[in-house]
């Protein structure tokens, strides 16, 4: 996902400008984000589920994790609270089977990662770690295969080896349970800053990069971010 709109910029190739909600059912399971809802039984919508990033196709658990979702949502009748649109012009949303978040659950069991930049509850960030600590789903991966999803894209843009590419490192569970308790002020929140010149200190950037996962502070993936700051 390159960016996200609010819901006001939603059109009528997704959805209709006023919807905030849609109801159907869920026909195609495109990977572990991305589902295909069908509306009246006519209207076919692609649906990203925001707040999460799930690892693609090419990824170490890529596959599982579209079999997972797949096992959450096919052929179900979900709700889908509309928050906006990506920059491929599909919806973005969170989806509901009944009065499972789906969104939280691919996180819980391990099919998808909190994704830091577009983040905009921070429990995401616990969930996360409570099925890391757990070891479910891709955290079964043995360490070297585990690569966040915008990291390896990065990678693969850049054209460095997705083996060499650098790995964001996370914080224990007590450092996590904190930024969830931390106050809605920054820079104790992720997906409020994006690039170096918004940071305040060599701490606030090292806080997004290892924390947020904001892989661009990093662009010659030697691990120090905004080296003008923290050089």
């Amino acid at each position: 996902m390159v960016g996200i709109f609010p819901l006001a910029s939603i059109t009528g190739s997704t959805a209709t400008a006023s919807a905030a909600t849609l109801d159907g059912r869920v026909v195609g399971v495109t990977d572990g984000d991305t589902i295909k809802l069908l509306l009246d039984g006519r209207q076919q919508y692609k649906i990203r589920l925001g707040e999460i990033d799930a690892p693609e196709s090419g990824q170490p658990f890529g596959q599982s994790s579209k079999r997972m979702l797949s096992d959450l949502v096919f052929g179900k009748t979900v709700r889908v609270r509309v928050t906006g649109t990506d920059s491929y012009g599909r919806s973005v949303g969170v989806i509901t089977a009944g009065s499972t978040n789906i969104n939280a659950e691919m996180v819980k069991r391990g099919g998808a990662w909190a994704y830091r930049r577009y983040l905009s509850d921070q429990r995401y960030i616990l969930w996360e770690n409570e099925a890391r600590q757990a070891k479910r789903g891709l955290w079964r991966l043995q360490p070297d295969q585990i690569m966040a999803p915008w990291e390896w894209r990065t990678a693969k843009r850049s054209g460095r080896s997705v083996s060499s590419a650098t790995r964001t490192l996370y914080p224990t569970a007590g450092a996590i349970s904190s930024i969830v308790a931390t106050s809605q002020e920054s820079p104790g929140r992720c997906g409020v800053k994006w690039k170096c010149s918004q940071m305040t200190s060599c701490a606030e950037a090292v806080y997004q990069l290892r924390t947020c996962g904001l892989g661009r502070l990093d662009g010659d993936g030697d691990g120090v971010p905004c080296e003008k700051i923290c050089g």
